[in-house]
This record gives C-alpha cells, structure tokens and sequence, in this order.
C-alpha cells in the first residue's frame, strides 16, 4: 500500500511538473499567434480556401474535407504525381557515435524510386518510451549538427538537429549536399532531363519517405513528428508538411510563404523549384523579359494560384512561420486564411509568425522554434 501511495504522490507531482512547464511554454508563445491590430481579419487579395472551385462557400468540417481534397488534387495537376511512398522502409545504419548525451547514427535510406540517401540520427540518451521527433531539411545535412564545412562562418542558430536532441527530441538531419554542389540544389525524377513531378514537390516526397523511416523506429511516437528547414530548407519543409497529413507540426523558416516576382530569394519560378525546364537553365535571378520563367511557375501564376491553399491544408495541425527578410509581419494577409480554416474546425492558436528584420536566423527566432516543437510535440 505505501509503495502504491507513492507512486501516486510521485505521478502528482510529475503531472503537476508538466502542466507547469506547459503553460511556461504557453505565455511564451501565446503573442506570436496573433497578428498586429492592423492585420487582423486582413486577408490581402488571396483567394479564400474556403471557396470551393465552382464558387461554393466551405461552411462545415465535412465540406472543409471535401475542399482539402479538391485543393489536394488541384495541386497535384500541376505539380504531378508522386511515385508510391516507402512506407514500410527502415533505415540501414553505416555509423556510430557516442556524443556524451546523445547517440549519433550516419543512416541511409531510399527517398527516391531512383535514389538514396545519407542522413545523420541523434537520439536522446536516457530516455523512456516513445519519444517526439524532427526531421531537419537543408543544402546539406551536416548544417543542422552543427559541423558543415559549407560556410565557416555559420552560427549555431542554424544547428536545429543539435539544439532539439539536447531538448529530448530524436532528430534527423538530410540535405541535398551532392545535388547543391552542382548547384542542382534540388531532386529530379525521374531524371533532371525531364521530370514528371516539380522538383520543389519531390523534395517534399524525400521529406515525407524519411518521415516513414523515422516514424518505424521502435522509440519514435510517429504521431509527434515534426519539420523544420530555414530559406531552401523553409521552401522544402512547407512543401513536405503541406502536401501530406503525416507531420504532426512544421517551422518555415524565411522561404517566402507567398510566391512575389520583386524578391529574388522568393524564387520559385527557379528550375530547382517550380519552373523546372531543360538544361541549359535560365540565369538564376529576378524574371525578366530577356530571362523570363519557364514550365509549370507560368501556368501557376496564369491561373492565379498562390501558396495560401497549401498553407491551409495543414489544418488543423500547428505551424510557425519564423518570418525574416522574405516573410515580413504582412504576411499575416496570407496567413489569415488558414487562421480562418482553423476556425471553422474549432480551433484557434495553430498558427504562429515570428518576425525578424533579416533573413539570417537569430537567438530570439530559434528560441521560439524550439520552445513551438515543445509545446506542440512533448
């Protein structure tokens, strides 16, 4: 009985523990959920995705179901079909290393019907149960542990694997590194002469097959998995989390969540992105009429289309928007939307922007990141 006795008292005490931590976290993040005055109920000139194609108003959960997948397929005619995702894959372990508090696996696993890839594994040691996890995305999967020989002068605020596994996250780190020293940058299938599926879009396949092989980890809550890239890794981390239901929450980090031609780091209209064309490419820069876009971005643009749709299908699932150069505070116009879609599914608070005058990430901007997955996924 006394062993019973405490044990309760010890289960008390834990819960009362995480509550407290929980709403910590809360007050934290709670003004980054909300825009500016000025903003609010601002929903710029985006069309709604509440508006069914025919014209219909979304005024229900289970029309909002309907909608999703109307938007769903919508985008799947212009980006193209993804191959059939590796479910069941597990990973093939090449490495080990102890790191004092966390393990480091080099893992490989198929992310392509016609590739394979290296990844690097941290994970937590001394811990219990299943655990939450994150996979990170960039030009290179050294980036976010912390020991990329890509730029020397590289700051620890982008070492997002490193950071969360001392947070008790699993992490998973891969990058396109053999693609973006060609300056490729990005995945083409099923060949970079001619692809059937935008190469930004596959990106978020790779993403959503190494979503599968973390997930069959027998210590990965697969229902706690999130994403996270900054800039090329934004664009990628949106893509993958937007096109699927399979992460449980998802940080951008400075992609441009709005296509806009009079930015040239919102670049979309890039071969690598959206307006793949054969080689020999388009100088990479600003559309103009002597380097105009090519491919699918035209037709997107034509149609007027614009990313606002995708960010809705993440509903109601969290995402953070860790604004910089590219995502001012004004991109709250775009955001509205998905605050809106939220809304209508009974729910408030799932979308968040934090805004910072540059695109590099700060102190500030990652502290916000990290305590988001905390909140949202532990």
């Amino acid at each position: 009985m006394k062993k019973l006795y405490s044990y309760i008292l010890v289960s008390l005490l834990f819960m009362q523990i995480s509550f407290a931590q929980k709403a910590e976290l809360y007050q934290a993040l709670r003004p980054y959920f909300y825009p500016p005055d000025s903003l609010k109920g601002d929903f710029g000139d985006l069309r709604s995705p509440l508006i069914f194609d025919n014209g219909e108003v979304v005024k229900s959960p289970k029309q909002w179901k309907q909608r999703k997948q109307e938007i769903r397929a919508d985008w799947e005619k212009y980006l193209g079909k993804w191959p059939e995702l590796y479910k069941k894959q597990t990973f093939e372990y090449l490495d080990t290393v102890d790191k004092g508090n966390y393990t480091q696996y080099v893992v490989r696993f198929k992310w392509t019907p016609n590739e394979w890839t290296e990844g690097y594994l941290l994970v937590p040691k001394h811990s219990k149960g299943k655990m939450p996890a994150v996979v990170t995305v960039f030009y290179d999967a050294e980036t976010a542990i912390g020991t990329s020989d890509r730029n020397p002068n590289l700051t620890s605020h982008r070492f997002f694997a490193l950071q969360l596994v001392s947070r008790g996250f699993i992490t998973l780190s891969i990058g396109t590194k053999a693609a973006s020293a060609r300056h490729e940058f990005s995945l083409y299938y099923p060949s970079i002469d001619s692809v059937s599926v935008q190469p930004l879009s596959m990106l978020g396949y790779a993403a959503n097959n190494a979503y599968y092989a973390l997930a069959n980890r027998k210590d990965v809550d697969k229902k706690r998995i999130g994403i996270v890239g900054h800039s090329f890794g934004g664009k990628w981390a949106m893509f993958a989390s937007c096109l699927t239901d399979n992460f449980a929450a998802a940080v951008w980090s400075d992609p441009g969540i709005v296509m806009q031609e009079d930015r040239q780091s919102i670049n979309y209209w890039e071969p690598w992105y959206l307006g793949f064309h054969p080689k020999p490419w388009r100088k990479r820069g600003l559309i103009t009429a002597e380097n105009p876009a090519y491919g699918v971005y035209n037709q997107l643009r034509k149609d007027n289309k614009n990313l606002q749709e995708l960010h809705a299908l993440m509903a109601p699932r969290p995402f953070l928007v860790s604004g910089g150069a590219e995502d001012p505070v004004t991109r709250w116009k775009a955001l509205n939307h998905s605050v809106a879609v939220n809304a209508l599914l009974g729910q408030k608070e799932r979308v968040a922007m934090t805004n910072r005058p540059k695109h590099a990430l700060n102190e500030e901007a990652t502290d916000v990141i990290y305590k988001f997955f905390e909140y949202f996924l532990k």
